[in-house]
């Protein structure tokens, strides 16, 4: 159907049954579960490749950005302050649901950019690492570090370049969310409404911006699948994520819910077992802190695998799609050749 490469491939076939016969041009699944399977198919089938993945690129992340090591504590308090007083003057009461916020937004924003050069770097280069494993994984081929090298050099560009990309999009969405909020916040208040329809219209806001928030990090996340298997980057691999996605929704909202509580849970058992110690004198903390870190960073590259997975089961329904329609548009993946890892 396509023009393909085998990525990362060696000279044998692994002799593992647990992955089945079919290719990755084969999988679909509209169902979560399915797919989280299916990505533990694939750890099981290339275990040595990923966990060094996550040993080499994935852990030292998340023991940095578990402990907030890079953020700035004073420049938090400062842009919470800020934030407090944009909330007060547009009406909004300060009640600890909106304080609380306010800081973790601003805990959000300074992480974010504190953390930037290594986002754009070891933690992308372990998404490209586990989204190239994955490919050969279908190929039914084993990981190879000197090849995956070899196409690194080839592919690195266009992923960075999509990533930038991917920050301007969520810059760009939280920026119109502040914006919007504000303005109907000010607009009640002018109105002469109550604090309480402020905080009920703040709260409905949020709740739309959350829906599409999620759905533009799923389509950001195909989009770097994309950029590492296909020639295409920046604008044009959001769009054809956007593309590529409908009809497919639901099963990447259910991936992004379950991953974000994941971590989120983790994150909670960090700060409270280890970064707030309300318990003994704290001992715990010399293998409670390191087995956290270990429990996020398999949860990211899970979260990884899934993606990748997600990308080759919207691959094979948007060709289903096309089909069903008596090849009246011509599916997009049979014009994209894959990275030529050779």
């Amino acid at each position: 159907m396509e023009t393909e490469t085998n990525l990362g491939g060696s000279q044998g076939s692994v002799r593992k049954p647990e992955l089945k016969s079919y290719s990755h041009k084969q999988f679909h699944s509209t169902n979560a579960l399915e797919i989280l399977r299916e990505s533990v198919r694939i750890m099981r089938y290339n275990l040595g490749a990923f966990m060094l993945t996550a040993a080499v690129l994935i852990c030292p992340v998340s023991a940095v950005l578990l402990p907030n090591f890079l953020v700035d504590q004073s420049l938090v308090s400062k842009l919470t302050v800020k934030l407090l007083l944009v909330a007060k003057s547009s009406g909004l009461p300060l009640q600890p649901f909106v304080k609380h916020s306010c800081q973790k937004f601003a805990e959000t924003a300074v992480s974010s950019a504190m953390c930037f050069p290594l986002f754009i770097t070891v933690s992308l280069l372990s998404k490209t690492a586990v989204v190239y494993s994955v490919d050969a994984t279908y190929s039914r081929e084993k990981v190879e570090t000197s090849k995956f090298l070899v196409a690194l050099q080839k592919l690195w560009k266009r992923v960075v370049f999509t990533y930038i990309w991917i920050c301007v999009l969520i810059v760009g969405c939280f920026t119109f969310f502040c914006v919007l909020l504000v303005a109907i916040c000010s607009s009640f208040y002018a109105l002469g409404f109550s604090p309480d329809i402020n905080v009920y219209g703040a709260i409905l806001v949020g709740l739309a911006f959350s829906v599409v928030f999620a759905n533009a990090i799923i389509v950001c996340n195909t989009a770097i699948v994309i950029s590492v298997l296909e020639d295409v980057s920046g604008v044009g691999a959001l769009v054809r994520a956007s593309d590529l996605i409908k009809g497919q929704i639901q099963v990447g909202l259910l991936i992004f819910l379950g991953s974000t509580l994941g971590l989120a849970f983790v994150e909670g058992l960090f700060d409270h077992r280890v970064k707030k110690v309300s318990y003994g004198d704290g001992s715990s903390r010399l293998w409670e802190g390191p087995l956290l870190v270990l429990m996020y960073s398999f949860v990211t590259l899970i979260d990884s695998m899934m993606s990748a997975v997600f990308y080759f089961s919207c691959r094979v329904y948007y060709s289903m799609e096309a089909s069903s329609r008596g090849g009246e548009i011509q599916p997009i993946m049979e014009t994209v050749a894959v990275v030529d890892a050779r």
